[in-house]
């Protein structure tokens, strides 16, 4: 079992999470969950994504596409898409990240 971080239990809301309302934007990020399909997507992109090698490591292709389709549903650049993962645990929670074991990429 992990350990829970700081940020996980944040994300939870105390506890409280059984007495609030799921906003738009996670009902939306739910649907797009499941209707887009994932790994079909990283399969066709995966041939041309690149690899590790000299310098820093890339992002995880999944990880990136699921960026991607934030920055272009919610109308983002690069830089407010960092500060709206860091802000919205919806969207951490969309993208996979969890902030006690891992920085958003930049």
């Amino acid at each position: 079992m992990k350990q829970q971080t700081l940020a996980m239990a944040a994300d939870q809301d105390n506890g409280f999470e059984h007495s609030r309302k799921p906003t738009r934007r996670e009902e939306f990020l739910r649907t797009m969950e499941t209707i887009v399909p994932w790994a079909a997507l990283c399969q066709v992109i995966e041939p041309h994504y690149p690899k590790a090698g000299n310098g820093r490591p890339p992002i995880g292709l999944e990880r990136m596409l699921r960026i991607h389709f934030l920055q272009h549903w919610f109308n983002l650049a690069d830089l407010a898409c960092e500060e709206a993962l860091y802000d919205s645990a919806s969207l951490r929670r969309f993208v996979g990240i969890d902030l006690g074991r891992e920085r958003v990429p930049d």
